[in-house]
């Protein structure tokens, strides 16, 4: 088995504790919404749009930021986007109305959309195929710890510091991040390629755009963005509005489905890795991986708002995100597997984007269907009917997973979409 750089799993460390900050920062919200809306004057309307506006940038700057992490090293990129998502993150603290925070929402999107394209861009260098899954996994579980906490965590601040205190904190806090990444990562990070994959031809944008398989991947994408990011942003106030979670039960109620993704997406890619490196096709098995958790996740998440007793419905939401989690594990090393080293960086920023106006969408349609109906059941009905789609479109659309012939894309695009 090919083995990494001997910097590669210091790198995948330094980026699973970044993803983790990345998503408590732009989890502080979801936990301070009901105080900030009091406060403020924010309606369920306005909350719904200071969700959806993170991805407003979040979504359209990943296609920079794909382009940016392809063509320079990513010592400075990744340490400019942190910088700024921390500053934004802190900001929050320092408003005093709706055009503030909507302002302070959209600047954090733009520095975030660098730590997925670069991320990959890592893996896919500096990793095997039989090694993805779980390097992709440990950033996954990032993505799902840092929820989590800002649930967890975020619970406690809030309680102890006010709304205020909350964002100042984890904004001023995640800078201390800066200090290990330039200590450790290398400046060459982006550049240096795995010697089996250095011979992989760069596509162009037009062969990349016209690649039927990253709009598959991409609209598959699409699903998680949409469920995850409605669990993200209105799980707490669900919780508090019509299950009575207190603040202080939030905390422990909150992160369990998402600390449930993370261990279930760790799972997922080590399990998976180990099959592919026992001699099983690591297409068909990822893909295995990929629909099953999308189809489990609808068949749990459907019953959670109708059953009556708070603790069976938590229960339902942590197995959810538990199923979610073998989606997770396995969906960025397909990514990678198609894309190859080099066009690792542009496939995750378009995919990425795509999937994220699921991020756009989820916060606006539920906060509309909650003003509408004063009820939450509708939203987790319409969540699963999105998963569904998703897995049919990983199911039917991606044809044999192996890497793209770039030189040779048509035949390729149009392969057959059989096993």
């Amino acid at each position: 088995m090919q083995s990494a750089p001997r910097h590669a799993n210091i790198l995948l460390l330094l980026l699973v504790s970044a993803v983790t900050i990345n998503y408590l920062d732009r989890g502080t919200l979801s936990v301070a919404a009901p105080r900030i809306a009091q406060d403020l004057l924010i309606s369920p309307t306005q909350m719904g749009a200071l969700f959806s506006a993170f991805f407003w940038t979040y979504s359209s700057f990943q296609l920079l930021a794909g382009w940016l992490v392809d063509r320079y090293p990513l010592k400075y990129l990744y340490a400019a986007g942190f910088l700024l998502w921390s500053l934004a993150t802190a900001a929050v603290g320092l408003t005093g109305n709706f055009p503030q925070l909507l302002a302070a929402r959209l600047l954090l999107g733009i520095g975030e959309s660098i730590a997925y394209p670069a991320s990959s861009k890592i893996i896919v260098q500096y990793f095997p195929e039989q090694r993805r899954g779980f390097a992709n996994a440990l950033v996954d579980a990032g993505s799902k710890l840092g929820p989590g906490l800002s649930t967890l965590l975020g619970a406690l601040a809030l309680s102890s510091f006010g709304w205020r205190g909350l964002f100042l904190i984890a904004g001023i806090g995640s800078l201390f991040w800066l200090i290990p990444w330039f200590w450790l990562s290398t400046p060459r990070a982006s550049s240096e390629a795995a010697p089996a994959e250095t011979a992989s031809p760069s596509p162009s944008w037009a062969q990349l755009l016209r690649c039927r398989q990253l709009w598959g991947a991409s609209a598959g994408m699409f699903s998680l963005g949409y469920v995850l990011y409605f669990l993200l942003s209105w799980l707490p106030t669900y919780l508090m509005q019509e299950r009575g979670a207190s603040l202080s039960s939030l905390a422990a109620l909150g992160s369990a489905p998402f600390l449930a993704m993370a261990a279930a997406s760790l799972a997922g890619g080590w399990i998976s890795d180990r099959r592919i490196a026992a001699g099983w096709d690591a297409g068909k098995t990822r893909r295995a991986f990929a629909v099953s958790g999308l189809m489990l996740c609808a068949l749990a998440i459907l019953p959670a708002p109708v059953v009556s007793n708070p603790a069976v419905c938590v229960a339902l939401l942590t197995v959810a995100c538990g199923c979610l989690g073998l989606f997770t594990s396995n969906v960025w090393a397909i990514s990678q597997t198609l894309a190859g080293p080099a066009a690792a960086g542009r496939w995750t920023g378009v995919q990425n984007a795509v999937g994220n106006l699921g991020g756009v969408v989820s916060p606006l349609v539920t906060g509309w269907i909650v003003s509408q109906t004063g009820s939450f059941a509708l939203a987790f009905t319409t969540a699963a009917v999105v998963l569904a789609a998703g897995a049919a479109v990983y199911l039917l659309s991606l044809g044999t997973i192996q890497p793209v012939s770039w030189t040779n894309l048509y035949a390729n695009s149009y392969r057959s979409s059989r096993f």
